[in-house]
C-alpha cells in the first residue's frame, strides 16, 4: 500500500511534491496526469515530510507524516532578519546560574522541540540521558576532577598541562567550572555505528541551546566531561550513556544569574571564495 495520498479535488498538478522528494519516489507521468509514488517506493521513503510541506494546496498526505500532526506555518510568526541577527549574536555561554530546578515540563518541551532538527537521511538516532538531581551532578563533577588528576600523574595530556592544574585548584577552592553549579546536566549521544552521529547531536543542542533562551534558560558546552568522559571508566559508569553510545557531548543548563545587555564584537568571518 503506497504511503501516499493524493486529494485529486485540490491537487494542481504543479509537481512541487516530485522536484522535492530527496529520494525521487514520487514521479508523474506528464503535466496532465496526478502525482504518484513509485512501486516499492516506501522501502525507501525518508520519512522527511518536505512532499506534505511543499503543497501549497495540502492536497498530499502522507500515512507516516498525516496532515492533521504537520501544522501550517503561519507568517505572522516569521521573525525578520534584523531579530534573528539579534536573537543569534545575544545568545551567551552561561556560567552562573540561580538556584532555581528546571522544570521537567520545561525540559520534555526543549528536547521535543529539539528533536526537529536535521539528521543524517532523517535517521533521528540523537538520544538524550538528563540529570537534575543535585548530587549526581556534582559526582560527575567530582569524577571529572578526578580524571584530570590521574592524567596528570600519568602525563597523559600534555596538551592541557598547563590548564589542568589551575581547574583543579579552582575547584578545590570552591569555583565549579566543570558543572558551574548549574541544576541541569543533559547530554546527547549517538551509536558509535553511525557515521554522521556528532553532526547530527551537535545540531541538535544547537536547536536545545536555542530554543532555551525561549523559556528564559541560559547553557553551557561542556568540554571538559567530554575529554574525561572518553577515557575515565569510572565516569562513564556514573554517566550510563546507552550501550555503544560513544558520540555524545554534555551541556548545563539553568536560569541565568546576570543579564546581558550588548552584543560583543568578534573576529572577521574566514572565506575563501571560489569564484
Amino acid at each position: 500500500m503506497t504511503l501516499i495520498k493524493i486529494d485529486e479535488t485540490k491537487c494542481k498538478k504543479d509537481g512541487f511534491c516530485v522536484q522535492e522528494c530527496p529520494v525521487s519516489i514520487i514521479r508523474q507521468q506528464d503535466k496532465d496526469s496526478f502525482p504518484a509514488m513509485v512501486s516499492k517506493g516506501e522501502q525507501a521513503c525518508l520519512l522527511c515530510g518536505h512532499c506534505v510541506a511543499v503543497c501549497p494546496h495540502d492536497a498530499l498526505d502522507h500515512e507516516k507524516i498525516p496532515m492533521e500532526d504537520s501544522p501550517p506555518i503561519l507568517k505572522e510568526l516569521a521573525i525578520s532578519q534584523e531579530q534573528a541577527v539579534q536573537f543569534l549574536r545575544s545568545r551567551r555561554s552561561i556560567r552562573r546560574y540561580k538556584n532555581k530546578p528546571v522544570e521537567k515540563e520545561t525540559l520534555q518541551f526543549l528536547i521535543d522541540t529539539s528533536r526537529y532538527a536535521p539528521t543524517g537521511s532523517n535517521s533521528q538516532l540523537v538520544t538524550w540521558t538528563v540529570f537534575t538531581d543535585e548530587a549526581k551532578i556534582k559526582n560527575i563533577a567530582d569524577l571529572t576532577i578526578d580524571w584530570m588528576r590521574q592524567s596528570m600523574a600519568s602525563n597523559s595530556n600534555n596538551a592541557m598541562a598547563s590548564y589542568l592544574p589551575m581547574i583543579i585548584a579552582a575547584y578545590e577552592a570552591g569555583i565549579n567550572s566543570i558543572t558551574h553549579n548549574a541544576p541541569c546536566l543533559i547530554f546527547a549521544s549517538a551509536p558509535d555505528s553511525y557515521d554522521n552521529g556528532m553532526v547530527d547531536l551537535s545540531i541538535a543542542l544547537s536547536y536545545f541551546e536555542l530554543v532555551a533562551v525561549s523559556a528564559g534558560l541560559g547553557t553551557c558546552w561542556l568540554g571538559l566531561i567530554t575529554r574525561a568522559l572518553k577515557a575515565f571508566a569510572p565516569l562513564k559508569e556514573m554517566v550510563g550513556l546507552p550501550e555503544s553510545h560513544t558520540q555524545f557531548y554534555p551541556m548545563v543548563l539553568g536560569y541565568p544569574k546576570f543579564k546581558y545587555h550588548r552584543l560583543p564584537e568578534r573576529k572577521p568571518a574566514r572565506i575563501f571564495w571560489k569564484e
